[in-house]
């Protein structure tokens, strides 16, 4: 099940994600196809049946007079215009038009209707500056039988297309995600054709109709202006207009949508057009990385509000998806929103991990009094932008500047807190940030928390990568628990979200306070801790208590700047004000940190993180 693209004017939020039309050919621009071609290969031959962009782009003055000049000239594919000597001509950046314009239709057709042997297979083509991505298809035809006036026999005609190709021409230096999307794409298609091909011979039909075009236009050319056959084809030819519709949309939004012989839908994202920040996008191993971590404690904000979402869900969409779209809130976990929308957790991931790889949604830590947050490095913070305009218009009375100058330092939401305000202004406050996180304008701060012994006089100084702290504490993989690892939902007390894995934490301590076993417990934990930095620690004077102790060494483990406090909270079961008082009782050999959650973080910013 896909998405819709979206229907919301340019000013809406899904505009921040997709580039000008009038950009679209910029030359440099790696996302973007230059070009889509589609060629068939048959009895008669091999047959470019349409291309577009069919307009060739303007060609250089100096390659004019260059050709005026030297009849011997050649124009490559290449940026700069060499002639039979070798000495090069004034240089002339091509257009991503002219990248392919220096291929002929007959030559096109040569190189991309490929053998037999290679269908069902990723077809990739370097030629100097271009790259050809697509997946040659082998259709299975049924003998068409005919029945003539004159002759009532029925005759058998065998179709006289045996194969095709949808090529997306890309710049050769495209990112590698990229040419495996484009790949997607044309397989895709081709499956979808290959399927109306044996239901109706859809393909057969269409092919010659813009053969038949083609021939129409050579004739008439011949005595006359020279013209594209291409332009004539698109208004008569669905195939055509669905291909152009493809191309369109891979250099806008990103998000393509066909209903092939109004009847198969082709849904595909490109998430390098609909995941940027700052004006870069994620890359999609990042993305995939941040989807596969996400946690129960995680909390899904939706980038659009929930009728437009709904109305862009197709008509056969799951029924889970409505449910959670109608019960999603900023304020609910996906263990919490699992419970409420009566689905499974595992579902719950599934969806979301759809809804944000579709843009439609992010994931963030849910909204509470104790998250922190601060202006993005990213934030557009000018004063006359089209987001400050919107921000008056929606929540009249408030300008956004004078709220992002609030978050220029790291605050709590619970700073926000008037008792003397009337509940509506903290609902508009929330309101407010959610506004400000659906456009990426603040960034979340979690606490971490890192061991720290200081060395003895007798020990040389480590160096940092012989330090304790990655590779003794706790004695357990760096790898955090599974996502999908915990039971069913339970109840949030303080913002402290339980889990009920409780008997498979190595935190579990018996009652008795002073026990033996309570000790040998204890001591077990401490047992990844050199003599040196157990001493540390016992000297400390919260390591007399027991109890204090037996929770510090519980939580060993976590204290390697790789668990936030909000990750602790869940997984062991306690409050924030118990691990709050710990950290304080151990302030000696504990560093307080303060930066993103890795998971959380992709979504804000543009450069690719380790998860």
């Amino acid at each position: 099940m896909m998405l819709s693209p979206s229907a919301e004017s340019p000013d809406d939020r899904n505009s921040l994600y997709s580039q000008s039309q009038n950009n679209r050919h910029k030359s440099g621009d790696k996302t973007s196809p230059i070009s889509v071609i589609l060629v068939s290969s048959g009895s008669r031959g091999n047959k470019l049946l349409f291309r577009y962009p069919f307009q060739r782009a303007a060609e250089c003055p100096s390659s004019l007079a260059a050709k005026q000049r030297n009849p011997y000239a050649l124009s490559t594919t290449g940026d700069v215009l060499e002639d039979l000597d070798g000495d090069s001509r004034e240089q002339c950046p091509l257009t991503d038009e002219q990248l392919v314009a220096g291929f002929s239709d007959s030559i096109l057709a040569t190189i991309l209707a490929t053998k037999s042997d290679m269908c069902g297979k990723k077809f990739e083509l370097k030629i100097d500056n271009v790259r050809f991505v697509g997946h040659p298809t082998l259709l299975q035809h049924s003998p068409l039988i005919q029945v003539s006036k004159t002759d009532p026999s029925p005759k058998r005609e065998m179709p006289t297309m045996i194969l095709f190709n949808v090529v997306f021409a890309l710049r050769a230096n495209a990112d590698p995600s990229v040419i495996s999307c484009m790949h997607n794409l044309s397989r895709r298609i081709a499956i979808a054709l290959q399927h109306e091909e044996r239901r109706c011979q859809y393909l057969t039909r269409e092919a010659k109709l813009m053969l038949a075009m083609q021939d129409e236009i050579t004739t008439m050319t011949e005595n006359g202006t020279p013209q594209s056959p291409f332009r004539q084809i698109l208004p008569k030819c669905k195939l055509a207009r669905d291909l152009k519709e493809a191309y369109d949309s891979l250099c806008t939004s990103g998000v393509v949508r066909l209903h092939i012989n109004d009847w198969l839908e082709v849904s595909f994202c490109l998430p390098h057009k609909i995941h940027r920040v700052g004006g870069n996008y994620i890359p999609p191993e990042a993305l995939e990385r941040s989807l596969k971590a996400i946690r129960p404690y995680h909390a899904l904000l939706l980038l659009e509000c929930e009728k437009a979402l709904l109305s862009q869900l197709p008509l056969d969409c799951s029924p889970a998806m409505v449910r959670l779209i109608k019960t999603c809130s900023a304020v609910k976990n996906l263990q919490q929103l699992a419970q409420d929308a009566d689905l499974a957790l595992l579902q719950i991931f599934q969806i979301a991990a759809h809804l944000v790889y579709w843009g439609k949604a992010i994931i963030i830590f849910p909204l509470c009094e104790n998250n922190v947050y601060m202006l993005s490095p990213h934030a557009n913070i000018s004063i006359y932008s089209p987001l400050a305009e919107q921000f008056a218009q929606q929540f009249s009375g408030h300008d956004l500047p004078s709220m992002l100058a609030k978050f220029s330092l790291p605050v709590s939401l619970a700073e926000f807190r008037n008792p003397l305000e009337a509940p509506a202004q903290e609902v508009q406050l929330i309101q407010m940030v959610v506004w400000m996180l659906q456009r990426r304008l603040l960034i979340q701060l979690h606490t971490y928390v890192c061991l720290l012994i200081p060395p003895s006089e007798d020990e040389p100084a480590l160096k940092e990568e012989e330090l304790p702290l990655a590779t003794r504490v706790g004695g357990r993989s760096l790898s955090t628990p599974s996502a999908l690892s915990f039971g069913s939902p339970t109840s949030s007390d303080d913002m402290t979200l339980t889990s009920p894995s409780m008997e498979n934490s190595s935190a579990e301590l018996l009652p008795g306070g002073d026990s033996p076993l309570n000790k040998r417990m204890t001591e077990t934990l401490l047992t990844s801790l050199s003599e040196h930095e157990r001493q540390v620690i016992l000297n400390i004077p919260a390591a007399q208590n027991p109890e204090d102790l037996r929770m510090f060494a519980r939580l060993l483990h976590y204290f390697r700047g790789h668990h936030h406090l909000e990750e602790i909270m869940y997984n062991e079961n306690m409050r924030r004000s118990q691990l709050k008082t710990l950290f304080d009782k151990f302030r000696s050999v504990l560093i307080v940190t303060n930066h993103e959650d890795p998971i959380i973080s992709i979504f804000q910013s543009p450069m690719e993180q380790t998860i």
